[in-house]
């Protein structure tokens, strides 16, 4: 095993045990080191069934009952159908250098687009409902990123804290919303031939353990910030990721 395996095996570590302390992070986190191991569609292959798997970790195997905003879950999937299809369509188009850029831009515009919100709530506008376009666009942009890059989570992590819900509502739906991702970006890369993002199996053996072990480790740090930090533990972490999506894409 060469030093960029063991890097991606750190990194998909690192990214099950963000994901599971926050409710998202873990493509943010691993995809630039699956990126560079791998060609771009076994990279995501391997991202949607190590994802899946933390976040089925997450519903359950945690001893407690999920309490997920359903009603939003449902409207974000539906709207994420078409989105996956133009996912699709540039997984196959573009290389995985311009990939990473677009999640890094990504990133980038759901920071600003915060931003904005903040100083709207600070000047008195009050928090609110999100508009009625925020679920569709939220879903059509997890969507295509789903079957593109796997980093679906800044969207609908924008969604959610627009939404002002507890951390834990914020946590399950975002982790039921992934599941959701999972399955249609499975479908959709099946459907349309993409024998490519087959997960290889010793590869799997490999990761496997690790978004095991880092689940585990994420549990606890929940625990400990969902009372006072939930918030700006999400907003670090997306500074922290775009920063990172930017170097890995330039270097």
């Amino acid at each position: 095993m060469g030093a960029l395996e063991i890097a991606a095996g750190v990194a998909v570590l690192a990214g099950a045990a963000l994901q599971s302390a926050t409710g998202f992070g873990f493509a943010l986190v691993a995809a630039p080191m699956l990126f560079a191991a791998a060609d771009p569609e076994r990279a995501v292959g391997l991202l949607i069934v190590l994802g899946l798997l933390v976040n089925l970790m997450t519903l359950g195997t945690e001893g407690r009952r999920p309490q997920p905003l359903v009603r939003d879950a449902a409207k974000i999937l539906a709207w994420a159908v078409p989105g996956v299809v133009a996912g699709l369509l540039a997984l196959r188009s573009l290389d995985s250098t311009a990939l990473q850029v677009g999640v890094t831009l990504g990133v980038f515009a759901t920071l600003a687009v915060r931003a904005l919100a903040r100083r709207r709530r600070e000047a008195g506008a009050g928090e609110g409902e999100p508009p009625w376009w925020a679920a569709p666009a939220t879903g059509f942009a997890s969507g295509a990123l789903t079957t593109s890059t796997n980093t679906a989570g800044p969207p609908v992590v924008l969604y959610m804290l627009a939404r002002g819900v507890t951390p834990v509502q914020t946590r399950d739906t975002l982790t039921v919303t992934f599941v959701g991702f999972a399955a249609l970006g499975m479908a959709a890369l099946a459907l349309s031939g993409t024998e490519g993002a087959i997960p290889p199996a010793d590869a799997l053996a490999a990761l496997v353990p690790a978004v095991v072990i880092g689940h585990l480790a994420g549990r606890p740090v929940f625990a400990r910030i969902a009372d006072h930090h939930y918030e700006p533990v999400l907003t670090t972490v997306l500074i922290a990721t775009a920063l990172a999506g930017l170097a890995t894409a330039l270097l």
